[in-house]
C-alpha cells in the first residue's frame, strides 16, 4: 500500500495534534477507532485485537477499534486505568459528504474530553457516591479549593490553607483535581494520596478577574454578591473548574447550581489519617463492606445515599441544624406507618438529578424524561404522607407544584422508553397526530394501500381493480382494457390520471395515491424526525423548570436519609444523643456498630461499655490491658459515637451527652509507607506530632499505643510526654490506650487523667477476655497468653514464661541479674534452658488412662464409673 497519506488520516492527524495528552476516539461509522500509539495503548489497556491500516512514513498504522454501541463500557475501563480520552464524532453522513465531492472526507468533530471528574453516564458513575472535580488556587498567601459534582451540579468552594489541602481532599474524595502549571510537582503527592488525578490548567485559566466573568455568565447574573463574598483564590478555584467544563465539553454547561461557601469550623475536622483508622467510607482493606458507612446506610435512593456520606465525611458543628436533623427522624421513628410508607414510595425514584444533568449536557435520552416523570411523581405521593409533619415542611414544599409537566412526560412518553433518542418508539400513541400518521404508514403501509383499493373499487364499480407497485412506476391502479374506458371517462376525468397501457391491462394514478406513495417512503424518516422533535420540546420543557426539579431532587435525598437512620435506629435500638456547648461526653453502654453487626451475624452479642470523660476530674482516660481485649474498638467506637451524633443520627448506646466537638483525631494501628521512606514509627510520630500541634480544647482525640514501634524506654518516654501535654496543653477530651503501665502513676499528678482498664480473667493458665471497661489499671499485658492462643508451639511459650519470671525477677532486685542477661546475648543462649521441650513433654495419667479404653466394649454401668474416675484423675 502507498505510503501517501489519505484525507481520512490527514484530518486524524490534524484531530489528534490538537488533543496530544488524551487518546483519541475517532468515529468511523459504527465504530470509534484508534490509531498509532494511541491504538497501541488501548489494545493494551483493553485487552482488544490490534491490527494494521495502510502506512505512514515508511511504517505501519497499528489500529485497533471499539463498537460505538458498547464505548461506555470501554471508556469506564480507560478512565479507571487512567487515561484521559477525546471523542471525534462524525458531523454528517457519508452520501452528505459526497455531495461536496467524490473525495471530500466526512466533516468530524470534537464533541467532548472524558476524564475521570467530568463523567456524567449512569454506566461509568457509582450511583451512591459523588464524583467531584475540584480546583485548588493560591494567590498570594492564601489559597481556597472548590470542588463540583458535574452529574448533578453540586458545588462548594472553601477557604484551604496548604495545611488543610490534604483533609479536605481526604473528606471530599475527589476523582480529578486541577492545578495551576508550574505548581504540580509539590501538590502531586497530596493529590494522588487522594486517590484523585492531577490535571493541570493553563495560569489564564486561574483569573480571578476571568472567573467572575464565567461565574455571571453560568448564573445568569450581574455580581455573585447574592451568592455570598468570595475571596480571590475562591474565584480563582471555582473559575478554573468552569473554564474545564468548557474545554472538556465543547461549550455545553451543566446545571451547576449556586456556590455555596464553606466556612472554617462548620464541619468537624477529621484528617485522612483519622478517616482511615476510623473506616468511615472504606475499610482499611480498601472496600467498602466493613465501613461504618456500609454498617449504617439504609438508605433507598443513589441521591440519598450521597448525602448520608456527605453528612458522615463531615459532621456539622451547627447546634441548631443537628437539632432540627433529630426532629426530623425523631417524627419517622414514632409513627413507623409513615416511615414504612415514605420508604416504600422512594423505591419508586430514580436518581433525577443525574437524569437532569445529562439532559442539559445534550447527553440524555427518553428514559432520562422517564426518570423525570416517575421522579416528580414518586415526590407529588411522598409529599402527600408527609402533611402536618413540621420539621419536613421546608421538603414537602420542594415536592409539589410539578403537576402540569409530569401530565405532559405521562401524555408524551410510553411507560418504559428505550435508553438512546436513535432507538425511537419512545412517544406515546394518540400524543402527536403527524406521529401517528407517519408510525401507520410506516408500520401499516399495505393495509393503508388495501384501504384505497377498497375506496377506489366503491368509487368505480370495478371489483377488479388493483393497486400495484414496481420499481418503475412505483404504486399504480391497473384494470382490464374493458374497464378502462369507465375510468376515462368524464366522470372520472379529474380523479384517474393514465400511466401505461400493456396488451392486456391500463394502469392509472391519481394525486392521492402519489401523495400516499411519498409519504410511505418517507414514514420511516418523517417519524424519526418527529420523535426527535418532540423530544427536544420535552427536554426543553423540563430545562426551563430544572430549577423547581434540583430541588425536588435534593428533598427527596434528605427524606430518605432522614427515614433510612429513623429505620436503622429502630432496628438497632438506638438512642438520641443529647448536643449542647458543654465539654461534656458521657456515652451509657455504648457499642461499635461495625464491630456489633460483625458479631450478630455470629450469633454473639457485643459488650457495651461506658465512657464519662468530664471537664472537671476525667477528661482524659489512659486505658491499659492486653492486646485482644477490645481496646482498640473501646477508643474507636466513642470516636464513632461523637461522629454520628454531629450528623444528627441516633447513636449505637443507651444514652449520650455531647458537648459538640470540632475535631476528630485518631492514630489508631500500625502502618509503614515505604513510598515515602517511613517506617511504621515514623508514621506512628507524623500523626502524633500533627494531633499534638492541632488539637484544641473541643477536640476529641483517640490515641492506642503511642511509643510501641521504638525502644521500650524510648517508646515509654515519648507516651509520657505526649500524654503529659495533651493534658496541659492541648486541654481535649481524649481515650489514650497503652502497654506502659508505668504511666498509670500520672494520675497521680495530672488532675484530669483518670485510669481505666479492660478487664480479663485468668483461667489455668489461659486468658479470657471479657470486653468489660472498669476504673483502674491492668497489673499485666498478658501477652505470653495471648501469643499461646495465637498459636506458639508450646517451646516457645515455656520458654517465655522462663525469660519473663528472669526479667521480672531483676527488676525486683536491683537489676543487676537482668541487666547481665540482657548484654551477655544472645539472650535465649545465655539463660537457662526451657525446662520443657516439646519432645520430652510425656502423657498426664489422665491421657494414658483414656488410651486404655475401648468407648465400644463399655456397658452403660462401666461407662458411668469411667467418668467418675476421669474427675477423680482431674483433681489429682
Amino acid at each position: 500500500m502507498s505510503d501517501t497519506i489519505t484525507p481520512m488520516m490527514a484530518q486524524y492527524l490534524e484531530i489528534k495534534a490538537q488533543h496530544s495528552d488524551a487518546l483519541l476516539f475517532y468515529r468511523m461509522g459504527d465504530f470509534y477507532e484508534l490509531f498509532f500509539d494511541d491504538a497501541i495503548a488501548a489494545a493494551a489497556a483493553l485487552d482488544i485485537a490490534l491490527t494494521k491500516r495502510g502506512k505512514h512514513l515508511g511504517k505501519d498504522i497499528a489500529m485497533c477499534g471499539v463498537p460505538q454501541h458498547a464505548a461506555e463500557s470501554y471508556l469506564l475501563t480507560l478512565i479507571r486505568k487512567g487515561f484521559r480520552v477525546t471523542i471525534a464524532e462524525q458531523m454528517e453522513s457519508p452520501a452528505e459528504a459526497k455531495k461536496r465531492g467524490s473525495k471530500s472526507v466526512v466533516k468530524r468533530e470534537v464533541v467532548r474530553l472524558v476524564t475521570p471528574g467530568t463523567l456524567t453516564e449512569e454506566t461509568l458513575l457509582d450511583a451512591r457516591r459523588n464524583n467531584f472535580l475540584a480546583a485548588f488556587a493560591e494567590v498570594r498567601d492564601e489559597a481556597a479549593l472548590a470542588w463540583l459534582d458535574v452529574s448533578t451540579g453540586a458545588f462548594t468552594v472553601a477557604p484551604c490553607p496548604a495545611p488543610m489541602l490534604s483533609p479536605i481532599l481526604a473528606r471530599i474524595t475527589p476523582s480529578e483535581v486541577l492545578v495551576r502549571e508550574g505548581s504540580e510537582q509539590p501538590l502531586r503527592e497530596t493529590v494522588e494520596e487522594a486517590g484523585a488525578t492531577l490535571t493541570a490548567l493553563a495560569t489564564s485559566s486561574f483569573d480571578s478577574t476571568g472567573a467572575e466573568t464565567r461565574l455571571n455568565a453560568v448564573f445568569s447574573t450581574k455580581s455573585l454578591e447574592g451568592f455570598g463574598t468570595f475571596t480571590r483564590p475562591e474565584l480563582s478555584a471555582m473559575g478554573a473548574l468552569l473554564d474545564y467544563i468548557e474545554i472538556t465539553q465543547k461549550g455545553r454547561v451543566p446545571l451547576i447550581r449556586p456556590p455555596q461557601r464553606e466556612t472554617m469550623g462548620g464541619s468537624v475536622q477529621i484528617d485522612a489519617a483519622t478517616r482511615r483508622n476510623l473506616e468511615l467510607t472504606h475499610a482499611l482493606s480498601g472496600g467498602r463492606a466493613g465501613s461504618l458507612l456500609n454498617a449504617i446506610d439504609r438508605s433507598i435512593t443513589g441521591a440519598g445515599a450521597r448525602l448520608l456520606e456527605t453528612r458522615l465525611c463531615a459532621p456539622s458543628t451547627d447546634l441548631d441544624l443537628i437539632i432540627r436533623r433529630q426532629s426530623a427522624l425523631q417524627t419517622f421513628l414514632k409513627d413507623h406507618m409513615i416511615r414504612r410508607n415514605t420508604r416504600d414510595a422512594l423505591r419508586l425514584v430514580p436518581d433525577i438529578e443525574r437524569a437532569l444533568n445529562r439532559l442539559a449536557l445534550d447527553r440524555g435520552g427518553p428514559r432520562d424524561l422517564a426518570a423525570i416523570r416517575n421522579g416528580l411523581s414518586a415526590a407529588s405521593s411522598t409529599a402527600g404522607l408527609l402533611d402536618g409533619i413540621e420539621p419536613l415542611a421546608h421538603a414537602r414544599d420542594a415536592l409539589l407544584g410539578h403537576d402540569a409537566l409530569i401530565t405532559l412526560l405521562q401524555n408524551a412518553l410510553i411507560a418504559e422508553p428505550p435508553l438512546l433518542t436513535r432507538d425511537g418508539s419512545f412517544v406515546a400513541t394518540s400524543y402527536n397526530k403527524p406521529l401517528d400518521e407517519a408510525r401507520t404508514l410506516r408500520d401499516e403501509g399495505r393495509s393503508v394501500i388495501a384501504s384505497m383499493q377498497a375506496e377506489y373499487q366503491q368509487l368505480t364499480g370495478i371489483n377488479s381493480l388493483k393497486i400495484k407497485h414496481n420499481n418503475v412506476l412505483g404504486y399504480f391502479i391497473e384494470t382490464t382494457a374493458t374497464h378502462a374506458e369507465t375510468m376515462r371517462s368524464e366522470r372520472f376525468a379529474d380523479t384517474f390520471i393514465h400511466r401505461q397501457t400493456t396488451a392486456n391491462q391500463v394502469r392509472f394514478t391519481t394525486l392521492a395515491l402519489s401523495d400516499m406513495e411519498t409519504k410511505i417512503l418517507n414514514a420511516g424518516g418523517a417519524a424519526r424526525a418527529a420523535e426527535l422533535e418532540i423530544f427536544a420540546d420535552l427536554r426543553a420543557d423540563v430545562l426551563a423548570r430544572s430549577a423547581p426539579i434540583g430541588a425536588a431532587a435534593r428533598a427527596l435525598a434528605e427524606i430518605d436519609v432522614t427515614a433510612a437512620l429513623a429505620e436503622l435506629a429502630a432496628e438497632q435500638d438506638w438512642c438520641r444523643p443529647k448536643l449542647d456547648q458543654s465539654r461534656a461526653f458521657k456515652i451509657t453502654a455504648g457499642r461499635h456498630p461495625v464491630v456489633e453487626d460483625a458479631l450478630r451475624r455470629t450469633g454473639q452479642s457485643f459488650i457495651a461499655n461506658d465512657c464519662a470523660l468530664t471537664q472537671d476530674d476525667a477528661r482524659i482516660w489512659l486505658l491499659t490491658g492486653p492486646n485482644m481485649a477490645g481496646k482498640s474498638t473501646f477508643l474507636r467506637q466513642n470516636a464513632i459515637i461523637a461522629l454520628l451524633a454531629q450528623t444528627g443520627a441516633w447513636v449505637p448506646a443507651e444514652s449520650a451527652h455531647i458537648g459538640l466537638v470540632n475535631q476528630v483525631f485518631s492514630r489508631v494501628g500500625a502502618a509503614d509507607d515505604l513510598a515515602r521512606g517511613r517506617s511504621t514509627f515514623m508514621v506512628e510520630m507524623v500523626e502524633t506530632a500533627a494531633i499534638l500541634n492541632q488539637a484544641g480544647d473541643r477536640a476529641l482525640v483517640i490515641l492506642d499505643e503511642i511509643g510501641r514501634g521504638t525502644a521500650t524506654y524510648d517508646g515509654l518516654s515519648i507516651a509520657w510526654a505526649t500524654l503529659e501535654h495533651l493534658h496541659d496543653s492541648n486541654r481535649c477530651r481524649a481515650l489514650f490506650a497503652t502497654h506502659y503501665h508505668e504511666l498509670t502513676a500520672l494520675t497521680e499528678r495530672l488532675d484530669a487523667l483518670r485510669n481505666a482498664t479492660v478487664a480479663v480473667r485468668e483461667h489455668k493458665g489461659d486468658v479470657i477476655f471479657l470486653h468489660e471497661v472498669r476504673p483502674g489499671a491492668a497489673d499485666r499485658s498478658y501477652g505470653i497468653q495471648v501469643g499461646r492462643l495465637a498459636g506458639l508451639p508450646p517451646a516457645v511459650v515455656a520458654r517465655a514464661r522462663e525469660v519473663l519470671d528472669v526479667l521480672e525477677a531483676g527488676d525486683r532486685e536491683d537489676g543487676a541479674k537482668t541487666k547481665a542477661l540482657i548484654d551477655d546475648l544472645p539472650l535465649f543462649s545465655t539463660a537457662s534452658q526451657p525446662s520443657v521441650k516439646p519432645q520430652e513433654i510425656s502423657p498426664s495419667k489422665l491421657e494414658t488412662h483414656l488410651t486404655d479404653i475401648s468407648p465400644d466394649a463399655l456397658t452403660p454401668r462401666e461407662a458411668l464409673d469411667l467418668v467418675y474416675e476421669l474427675k477423680a484423675l482431674l483433681k489429682d
